[in-house]
C-alpha cells in the first residue's frame, strides 16, 4: 500500500491499562505508544514522524474505508474496514488487558484480534518498532512464533500466527494475512519479554472477556444520572485511561508535541501531572462516583506537596519526579511537520501562583469528607503561610507564558482561593488565623482595584493590562465574586464579544512572546458554559455546552484545542482537562435544571 499522510488527530482512538496508553488510528495503525509508563521513551511514534517514528499497522491490502467505535462501556477499540471493491469487511479489535492492582500488575501487552465479518480480505501487516523515540537502531528479527525487537536492553515481542511469512527490511517487518468469512486471528505485543510463545498461549479471548467485564462493571458504578450520561461516561472512561494506577497521578495527556497550530512551535510534553488539575479532577471524580480514584489522587497530591513548598512545582512526574528536563528531538519532524518535538517540560521551573489555590481547593473538598488529618493540616498551614508572604509576586500564570512574569489576575484570584479555603478549614478546626484573613482581604482588594479595567468593562489578564483572558470566567466558579455581580456579568459579555470565534473561545488573543498561533481552547468554552449557567443564563450555557459536544471525535474524545476554521483537533490528545471540564459542566447543568 502507498504511505498514508498524517491522520487527523480526531481519527485516533486510545487504549490503555492505567500504566501506559496507545493511539490507534482509523487506518489500523498504532502510531504512538510508550513502554513501560506514559512518560517512557516511545516504541511507536509515527504520529510524530511518519518515516522515523515507527508503527504497528494492520490494514487492507486494497483501497478501503474505515470507522472506529468502542465496545459499549469499555475502552476496547474496534476498527472496521470495508474494501472499495465490496469484497469483504474486517474488524480489528485492540485493547490492553484489564488493569490489576499496581502491586500485582501483569505484563504490558497489546492484544489485536482480526476478524473477517463478511466476504474475504487480504491484510497488510507492518511491524516497525523504533525504540527510544527512534534514536539509535532497533534490531528486528523473525523468531519462532513471531518477531523480536531489541535495543540496549529494551525488548518487544510479537506473538503472531505461525503461518505468517515475514519480510524484514529498512521499514520493519511486513506480512500478508488472508482471511475468509468468520475467520479470526490474534496478534499479541508484549514489552520486556524476550520469549515469544505460540499466540494461543496468551489466552487472548479469555483476556478480552475479562477486560470487557472489568470496564463494564467499572462504568456501571458511575453515579452521574443527568441527560448527558453517554458523554459523561465516555469522558470518565477516558480519564480512567489517563490515571497512573501505581501512584494515583493523572497525566494531562498521554502524548507529547502534538501541535497547537500545524507547522508551529507550540509543541509541549503533557505526560506529567499538573497540580492545577487537582480541584477540577477531584470534583469530576466525585461527580461520577470515582471515590477510590479521587482518594488515591489526593494521596499523590499530598505526597508531592510534602516534598517542598518554597515554592511548589506546578507539575511533577507520575512517579513523583521533580526533574522534568526539557529536550528537543531534532531527528523527528513532528506531526505534519510541526517541529520541534519536545520531551520533558521546562515549565516545571516556573512560578505559577494559581496552583496553591487548586491545591487548597482540593484539600477543602477532601476536608469535607473528613480526610484531612493533623499531619496534612500541618503541611497545609506551611503552604498557606508561604502564600501569605508571596501572593503579591509576579508569576507565569495559568497558561505558562514563557515571557516576563506578570501580576496575572487569575493567579491572584487563586491565591485568594487558597486563603479562603484554608480559613474555612481553620474555622472548623478552631485554629485562629488572623494573618490569613488580612491577606485574603488584601488580595480581594488588589484584584478589584488593579485587575478591573473601566475602559474595557472587564477583568483583564494582568494588572495594568488591557488584554482579556478566558481564565477570568472562573471568578464566579471559585466564589471570588457571586455570579450575579455586575463585574462578573460584564466580564462574561466582554469575553463573548472579544474572545469568541463561532461559539468557541480563545484563551487570549494578545502576544505572549511565542511564535505562531493556536486554536480555540476546549476547556475555556466549557468554562464559558459554566459561567453562563451560574449567572442564570442556563439556556445559553447549555447551547454552548451542546455545541462543544458536536466537536468531539466520533469516539467522544477531545484534544486540548480546535482549529476554529475546520474544527480539526489541535494539541495533545486525549486531554484530561477537557474531559474533566465536560463532566463538571454536565453536572452543573443537571443541578441547574433540577433546581
Amino acid at each position: 500500500m502507498e504511505e498514508l499522510p498524517y491522520q487527523l488527530i480526531a481519527h485516533y482512538g486510545v487504549i490503555g491499562d492505567t500504566r501506559t496508553a496507545a493511539l490507534v488510528g482509523k487506518h489500523g495503525s498504532i502510531d504512538w505508544c510508550c513502554f513501560p509508563r506514559f512518560d517512557s521513551r516511545s516504541a511507536f511514534a509515527a504520529i510524530l514522524d511518519h518515516e522515523r517514528g515507527g508503527r504497528f499497522s494492520i490494514e487492507p491490502a486494497e483501497p478501503y474505508t474505515s470507522d472506529q467505535r468502542y465496545l459499549s462501556a469499555t475502552n476496547i477499540l474496534v476498527t472496521t474496514f470495508h474494501t472499495h471493491s465490496g469484497s469483504g469487511v474486517v474488524e480489528v479489535m485492540d485493547f490492553m488487558p484489564a488493569p490489576g492492582e499496581p502491586e500485582i500488575a501483569g505484563p504490558l501487552e497489546i492484544h489485536r484480534r482480526v476478524r473477517c465479518v463478511r466476504g474475504s480480505m487480504t491484510l497488510d501487516i507492518r511491524v516497525d518498532p523504533r525504540l527510544d523515540y527512534g534514536r539509535g537502531e532497533t534490531r528486528l528479527r523473525a523468531v519462532r512464533h513471531g518477531l523480536l525487537a531489541e535495543q540496549e536492553g529494551e525488548v518487544l515481542a510479537l506473538a503472531a500466527p505461525d503461518d505468517l511469512e515475514w519480510e524484514i527490511g529498512a521499514d520493519g517487518a511486513r506480512s500478508l494475512m488472508r482471511l475468509e468469512s468468520n475467520a479470526r486471528r490474534w496478534l499479541v505485543l508484549r514489552y520486556d519479554d524476550d520469549e515469544v510463545l505460540p499466540v494461543g498461549d496468551y489466552l487472548s479471548q479469555e483476556c478480552l472477556e475479562r477486560t470487557a467485564e472489568f470496564w463494564n462493571l467499572w462504568a456501571a458504578g458511575l453515579t452521574y444520572t443527568g441527560r448527558y450520561r453517554a458523554e459523561v461516561e465516555r469522558s470518565a472512561l477516558a480519564l480512567k485511561l489517563l490515571f497512573y494506577a501505581p501512584t494515583g497521578a493523572v497525566v494531562a495527556a498521554p502524548t507529547t508535541s502534538l501541535p497547537e497550530a500545524i507547522g508551529g512551535a507550540r509543541n509541549w510534553d503533557y505526560r506529567f501531572c499538573w497540580l492545577r488539575d487537582a480541584a477540577f479532577t477531584l470534583s469530576a471524580f466525585h461527580i461520577v462516583g470515582l471515590y477510590d480514584e479521587a482518594d488515591r489522587f489526593m494521596r499523590y497530591l499530598r505526597w508531592v506537596a510534602a516534598r517542598g513548598v518554597a515554592p511548589l512545582q506546578i507539575m511533577y512526574g507520575i512517579g513523583g519526579e521533580t526533574e522534568l528536563e526539557e529536550l528537543e528531538l531534532p531527528h523527528l519532524r513532528g506531526y505534519a511537520g510541526s517541529a520541534p518535538v519536545r520531551v520533558g517540560n521546562a515549565a516545571h521551573e516556573q512560578l505559577q501562583l494559581d496552583v496553591y489555590g487548586e491545591l487548597l481547593e482540593a484539600a477543602w473538598l477532601w476536608h469535607q469528607r473528613g480526610m484531612v488529618d493533623q499531619d496534612f493540616w500541618a503541611l497545609l498551614r506551611t503552604v498557606v503561610d508561604w502564600v501569605v508572604e508571596n501572593w503579591d509576586r509576579p508569576d507565569c500564570g495559568i497558561w505558562e507564558v514563557r515571557a516576563a512574569p506578570r501580576h496575572y489576575v487569575h493567579s491572584k484570584v487563586m491565591c485568594w482561593v487558597a486563603l479562603d479555603r484554608a480559613i474555612r478549614m481553620a474555622e472548623q478546626l478552631d485554629a485562629p488565623c488572623p494573618s490569613w484573613i488580612r491577606a485574603r482581604d488584601a488580595i480581594h482588594a488588589a484584584v478589584m482595584e488593579r485587575g478591573w479595567s473601566e475602559s474595557r468593562g472587564a477583568f483583564t489578564q494582568s494588572f495594568g493590562s488591557d488584554a482579556l483572558d478566558a481564565a477570568n470566567l472562573l471568578i464566579p466558579l471559585v466564589g471570588f465574586l457571586p455570579p450575579e455581580h455586575p463585574r462578573v456579568k460584564a466580564t462574561i459579555e466582554a469575553t463573548l464579544r472579544e474572545l469568541t470565534r463561532d461559539g468557541m473561545l480563545y484563551r487570549y488573543t494578545n502576544d505572549d512572546g511565542i511564535e505562531g498561533g493556536e486554536g480555540v481552547f476546549a476547556i475555556c468554552t466549557f468554562w464559558l458554559a459554566d459561567a453562563l449557567i451560574l449567572s442564570g443564563a442556563v439556556d445559553d450555557g447549555e447551547r454552548v455546552f451542546r455545541r462543544m459536544l458536536r466537536f468531539s471525535s466520533r469516539l467522544g474524545l477531545y484534544s486540548e484545542e480546535l482549529d476554529p476554521r475546520t474544527g480539526d483537533f489541535l494539541g495533545n490528545f486525549p486531554q484530561a482537562f477537557t474531559h474533566i471540564a465536560l463532566i463538571n459542566t454536565a453536572e452543573l447543568l443537571r443541578r441547574a435544571r433540577s433546581g
